[in-house]
């Protein structure tokens, strides 16, 4: 398992350098440089991290709950339980963070549980809203944080497992507790810098 970690991390490692060449070559350079655009590269960055969080949600998480063998909590650190597929995300973009490249990513939502995970900033928020109401179209930009531009795409983020329903329909923090199995729940929001340098 660790090594499938591994190698998603590496693969995500190229498609960002590959990327982000594409940006500064492009504009600091006469000659044109093919390459791949930022778009494709958020592309690629959440094809994995949705595959990942859909494969967890349905062949550990609810496997491991139908056969009793072990639940999924909020409260997993204390329970002996395993996180639930948001926080299993969550944690996720946490160590991609740490590792320093400029890559981010995590959950967001108009109706968050906790209010660290709703939008940040108004790009956050008219995209999530964006997303809500055309969940086939991510919405995308460029950003600044200090001097560097970054791209942000922001995805929907669907109810996949009946894990997240539950959760998001019973926990006392909630504000929507309507969600439906495959209901667009919040955002994926993708970030990583146009410049390696």
């Amino acid at each position: 398992m660790n090594w499938l970690k591994g190698l998603a991390m590496a693969g995500m490692g190229l498609i960002l350098v590959l990327g982000s060449q594409y940006i500064s070559r492009s504009q600091n350079s006469p000659r044109s440089f093919i390459g791949i655009k930022p778009e494709v590269v958020a592309a690629y960055i959440h094809a994995i991290i949705e595959a990942d969080r859909t494969l967890y949600a349905t062949h550990v998480v609810e496997r491991m709950q139908e056969t009793g063998t072990v639940i999924a909590s909020e409260s997993w650190e204390t329970r002996n339980a395993l996180p639930l597929p948001a926080q299993m995300l969550l944690l996720s973009g946490i160590r991609v963070k740490q590792k320093g490249m400029g890559l981010q990513y995590r959950l967001a939502s108009l109706w968050p549980i906790y209010q660290k995970n709703g939008p940040t900033n108004e790009f956050e928020r008219t995209g999530l809203a964006a997303i809500a109401s055309n969940p086939a179209q991510p919405y995308t930009g460029i950003v600044t944080r200090g001097e560097q531009q970054f791209f942000q795409a922001i995805y929907a983020d669907r109810a996949i497992s009946k894990a997240c329903v539950h959760c998001h329909n019973t926990h006392i923090l909630s504000s929507k507790r309507d969600h439906r199995l495959g209901d667009v729940m919040g955002g994926v929001i993708i970030s990583f810098p146009l410049s390696t340098e």
